[in-house]
């Protein structure tokens, strides 16, 4: 037990380091190239022992100090999922002490395989492979997976990928109405795109807002949802975390989402894993 501890331990100050330095900076203007070389496969496996302990910081709320360069900020108090079939981590929310705020998060849809998965739009390209909400205060915390759009992204070499080709991509793959690409990236602006270099790979980091259906209260114009997202690809796919909630409540919630987004890392494959390539059509 003590190992355990140890072990969760060093997790947990490792994902503090590595969040906490990710900044509500860093999804200001800011684009960076990016250039990795695909590790082997063998290189992202590992026991399942291992995630086991690393998924027990998943009931140890961790309290994440804001960056010192927003020292205005507050903590926020924290707690990691990881899901072994789809081999990635992240940490989300669960209270602000000092507005004594509490996230009301349900876990809407539960880890599941590619194959099985909820599609985002009519071609089943982009699916959700797990997502938590907090309904009462309208946040939405969502993992989905699909293929690069390669009539975006012109290149086959992924260290030439820009973060602006990333983000068009999955936003051209994400509404579920009868619409071509173009329409559904027209549903979102871009507001900042970024690239970061992590273990070796590219992670795209990009905030856009999405415009909703009005309602008999709110003017169309008014009624956005903010959202901010960070992709990685892997076999041939692209992770994407999403976090999102309005915009009136971007100011209060926004700081503590990109913290969320910043967390997100791909996992080195267990057993359990299951490739989005493998069985795509299988649905049990």
């Amino acid at each position: 037990m003590a190992t355990a501890m140890l072990l969760l331990s060093q997790h947990s100050l490792s994902l503090l380091h590595n969040t906490t330095t990710t900044s509500k900076s860093s999804f200001r203007p800011h684009i960076i190239s990016c250039s990795s070389s695909k590790p082997s496969p063998a290189s992202y496996r590992t026991s399942r022992r291992d995630l086991i302990l690393l998924g027990l910081s998943s009931s140890l709320p961790i309290i994440l100090p804001s960056p010192a360069s927003h020292a205005e900020e507050e903590e926020v108090k924290m707690a990691s999922v990881v899901d072994e079939i789809n081999a990635y981590t992240y940490m989300y929310p669960l209270e602000l002490p000092s507005q004594n705020f509490v996230f009301k998060w349900v876990e809407s849809r539960k880890p599941e395989r590619y194959s099985s998965a909820a599609p985002l739009s009519p071609d089943a390209r982009l699916r959700i492979v797990s997502e938590r909400i907090d309904i009462i205060d309208n946040l939405v915390i969502s993992v989905a997976i699909g293929p690069p759009n390669f009539q975006i992204i012109k290149s086959k070499d992924k260290s030439s990928w820009t973060a602006k080709e990333i983000a068009d991509s999955v936003l051209s793959d994400k509404s579920a109405l009868r619409v071509t690409s173009s329409q559904r990236m027209a549903e979102s602006s871009v507001l900042d795109v970024h690239c970061s270099e992590i273990d070796g790979e590219p992670y795209w980091y990009y905030e856009y807002l999405v415009r909703r259906s009005p309602t008999k209260t709110v003017q169309a114009s008014n009624l956005y949802r903010h959202n901010v997202a960070s992709t990685v690809e892997r076999d041939g796919f692209l992770y994407t975390l999403n976090a999102s909630t309005l915009s009136k409540e971007w100011d209060k919630m926004g700081p503590a989402l990109e913290k969320t987004v910043a967390s997100f890392r791909l996992l080195p494959s267990t057993d359990n894993y299951v490739p989005p390539y493998k069985d795509p059509w299988r649905f049990w």
